[in-house]
């Protein structure tokens, strides 16, 4: 389940560019609350939440409780307008959930048990196909993250949909049952450079060891 945070907001009066730009200029972030059958709501942010909240991982799926005067907006954020030169937030998006209606939501996937894969352990790699996974769940029920467990994949095993943690009450978008990452053997030449380190390469001749006898001179 993810975690709700709570964030303040201000109530914008009208919509459009120039009330935007009067927004930035009063330094807030303008930003709108869409979705649920209801009008939407126009909201000013504090810039320094929306790039707190851009920084931490997983924002995609984690729920959001607006106060903006009455009662408090769930929701999630969909969007975000950044500055082509500062690279600020310019715009946010925010969808409204009503409880009931199930709403597609990006999962990030978190990878465990690398320390003890057999493959990764033997020097494979971890070739990651999805980071993140597109889903449709309850807002009641929107999983903070997917776990995808690593302790047993050998070289050339794969995790799949149906092999993560933490799918209950989420389908995916896709019908598949879609490869989220694989353990890949190393190539020839990695192989060969862990036998040659592993080996420790040909040995020097000793010091002090003797030398060749030299051949007798003719008299």
């Amino acid at each position: 389940m993810a975690n709700v945070v709570a964030i303040e907001a201000e109530s914008r009066p009208r919509a459009g560019k120039g009330a935007a730009r009067a927004t930035r200029r009063a330094g807030k972030v303008p930003a709108v609350i869409y979705g649920g059958h209801q009008e939407p709501n126009l909201i000013a942010l504090d810039p320094r939440v929306v790039i707190r909240e851009l920084h931490r991982g997983g924002w995609q799926s984690r729920q959001y409780e607006i106060k903006v005067g009455g009662e408090p907006i769930r929701a999630l954020i969909r969007g975000v307008q950044f500055h082509p030169v500062t690279d600020t937030p310019e715009h946010v998006d925010f969808q409204r959930l009503i409880s009931g209606e199930k709403i597609r939501v990006t999962v990030p996937v978190h990878f465990e048990g690398e320390a003890v894969s057999p493959g990764l352990k033997r020097g494979g790699s971890l070739n990651v196909v999805l980071h993140s996974v597109e889903t449709y769940c309850d807002p009641d029920n929107i999983p903070e993250q997917f776990v995808a467990d690593l302790s047993s994949k050998d070289f050339n095993d794969n995790v799949r949909w149906h092999d993560l943690k933490g799918t209950e009450g989420a389908r995916p978008s896709s019908s598949q049952d879609f490869v989220v990452a694989t353990v890949a053997p190393p190539t020839k030449q990695e192989a060969a450079a862990a036998e040659a380190a592993a080996g420790g390469g040909a040995k020097a001749p000793a010091k002090g060891g003797s030398k060749a006898p030299a051949k007798a001179q003719k008299k």
